[in-house]
């Protein structure tokens, strides 16, 4: 699986909401996890748009996670930057087999990332099981 850099900034956005506990400003996220502003900027509002994070304009305002981090998988983050996947072109001929390979492989992959939540991440010293 390939993991754009939208992604990456969108999991490091939403682990430090997580982190945070609370309401903060676009900057604070921004600064935290270096990301470019104005790209900060449009991921938090698709993230918003999705209904992962809320937000609150003004002084006393900002963004924070509309579940528990234990209730986010990285699957619900990754599905909202990276869309849909498109399926695989069919395997031709003597490569047939590899197609149901390549579809074990995908689910396994899924499954995984629909197990493990922003918490556990948070909640982790190294790898995960």
């Amino acid at each position: 699986m390939r993991i754009s850099a939208r992604t990456q900034y969108a999991l490091g956005a939403m682990l430090a909401l997580a982190e945070a506990g609370g309401p903060v400003h676009a900057e604070w996220v921004a600064t935290s996890q270096d990301i470019p502003r104005r790209f900060c900027d449009n991921i938090l509002l698709q993230l918003r748009r999705a209904g992962l994070i809320h937000s609150q304009r003004g002084p006393e305002g900002g963004y924070w996670l509309a579940r528990p981090a234990g209730q986010i998988s990285l699957a619900d983050v990754i599905r909202v930057t990276e869309g849909a996947e498109q399926a695989a072109r069919p395997f031709p001929k003597a490569a047939a087999p590899l197609e149901e390979i390549w579809a074990r492989l995908h689910d396994h992959e899924h499954t995984l990332l629909r197990e493990i939540t922003l918490a556990d991440v948070m909640a982790s010293g190294g790898p995960l099981p």
